[in-house]
């Protein structure tokens, strides 16, 4: 049932059935427990009275009755309702009344006790007046009160049933109404153009819509700020592009225009160092948005940093001959990280690219390994001019480049290792070394480590 309207109907068609069965039997019981007591009061009274009566000799004791004859009458309900007989204690019938059975109504010589006479139950009282030698018994016939039960509890059935149609929709009506927030809310929704990312009003509303509300414009603001930022995101991308792109062109002007040897091979090494920035921007943009929706492939194995290192240190080697070496720790070699490998290669190579691209070509990118309480650091030493103190906090900003940027520079690298390090529940520090350069360190907890441990 996809309906919240007739869901809440059902339940509480159903609860208050239940209510209403369970309200029937509780007065059904407590009924006949009080119609027992007091038709059993009345039984007991009635018999002492026919007692006394014999005992002031009232009615004479001394005469019997003839033969009794089985009484035909029908009578209304309720009428003649008790039924009496005087038995003298030698088994003679002294009496009885109309509708008293031709059987004696029990065999019990005193108090009260159920009878069965011709498929009729009776529930009798018996008073025995031993000075007159009489035995009085007044009963009452259980079908008789059972219709009595029966009368007061279909008394309060039928109206109930009468009711439960008008219940029944007043219940429909009520839901109705009290959903009529929720629809006002979705008509407001299903009218707003794609582009209102407003939020919506709080203020009046029923307490329990006021958590949905919140919600959404929660969601209206992510939305507004993912939007915001996909704009700054294409802005710049777009700006990054344009311009080696533009110098791309202008190179390839001047070697098509130029005679000279010598300008036309500045030219076109100008346009292969275009074609490398604008490759590495283009795969940066590429690693940044896969990582962002979670299209990186976050394998579920482990990855050995020394390995990993060494294989990045030659692949940077191959595409960037004249710059820096990068030397791995042979410590790192038996360390093994319970993260992503994919992950794991991404921020390292950007950090490695960065290093390289900043250090001088004769002096090493170091990578060590660094044990602290709590966490393991891989460490990236560069031997470049670093990072200024008051650009520490935006270098992680995508586009954002420094004053010491160098040409292959995009402003992406630090975003990229700083979303990927997020993925892996890792942190990047950065700072500045007293001997000059900067130290990259990837920390990630002991917790998750030490157990990881061992040369591979």
């Amino acid at each position: 049932m996809t309906s919240i309207r007739a869901r809440l109907f059902l339940i509480l068609m159903i609860t208050t059935g239940i209510v209403w069965v369970s309200a029937t039997a509780w007065i059904y019981l407590s009924t006949r427990a009080q119609v027992e007591r007091v038709l059993d009061a009345r039984l007991s009274e009635a018999a002492r009275m026919v007692s006394s009566l014999l005992t002031r000799q009232e009615i004479d004791s001394k005469k019997a009755v003839p033969p009794p004859s089985e009484i035909a009458a029908h009578y209304a309900p309720y009428d003649r309702q008790l039924s009496c007989q005087i038995w003298a204690l030698d088994g003679t019938l002294v009496g009885r009344s109309e509708s008293a059975p031709v059987l004696p109504l029990t065999d019990s010589t005193t108090g009260f006790s159920e009878k069965t006479i011709n498929g009729e139950t009776w529930r009798v009282y018996v008073v025995e007046n031993a000075a007159l030698g009489m035995r009085v018994m007044v009963g009452d016939n259980m079908r008789v009160r059972d219709r009595l039960v029966a009368d007061v509890i279909r008394g309060l059935a039928l109206p109930a049933l009468l009711i439960l149609p008008v219940l029944a929709g007043l219940i429909w009506l009520s839901v109705g109404k009290g959903l009529a927030p929720l629809n006002a809310m979705a008509r407001a929704l299903a009218s707003r153009p794609a582009s209102d990312l407003s939020p919506l009003p709080a203020d009046g509303g029923p307490s329990e819509i006021r958590p949905v509300i919140r919600s959404l414009n929660g969601l209206f603001a992510r939305v507004d700020a993912a939007r915001e930022h996909e704009r700054d995101f294409t802005a710049f991308a777009a700006h990054e592009l344009r311009t080696p792109i533009a110098g791309l062109k202008t190179q390839a002007q001047i070697a098509l225009a130029s005679g000279d040897a010598g300008i036309r091979e500045n030219a076109l090494r100008q346009i292969a160092v275009g074609v490398d920035r604008t490759s590495r921007l283009i795969r940066q943009l590429t690693d940044l948005t896969n990582a962002e929706s979670g299209e990186v492939i976050q394998d579920e194995g482990r990855v050995n940093v020394g390995k990993a290192l060494e294989t990045l240190a030659e692949d940077i080697r191959q595409h960037y001959p004249q710059a820096a070496v990068i030397s791995v720790e042979f410590a790192l070699f038996s360390v093994t990280l319970p993260v992503s490998g994919s992950l794991f290669m991404l921020a390292a190579r950007n950090l490695l690219e960065n290093a390289v691209l900043h250090s001088p070509p004769d002096r090493p990118v170091a990578c060590r390994l660094r044990h602290e309480p709590g966490f393991l650091a891989v460490v990236i030493d560069d031997c470049g001019p670093g990072i200024p103190d008051n650009e520490l906090l935006k270098v992680r900003d995508r586009f954002f480049r420094g004053r010491n940027k160098t040409e292959m520079g995009s402003g992406l690298g630090l975003a990229i290792v700083n979303l990927a390090l997020q993925r892996m529940e890792g942190e990047l520090h950065l700072k500045n070394r007293d001997s000059g350069g900067l130290r990259a360190e990837l920390h990630f907890p002991n917790s998750a480590l030490e157990m990881q441990r061992g040369v591979q």
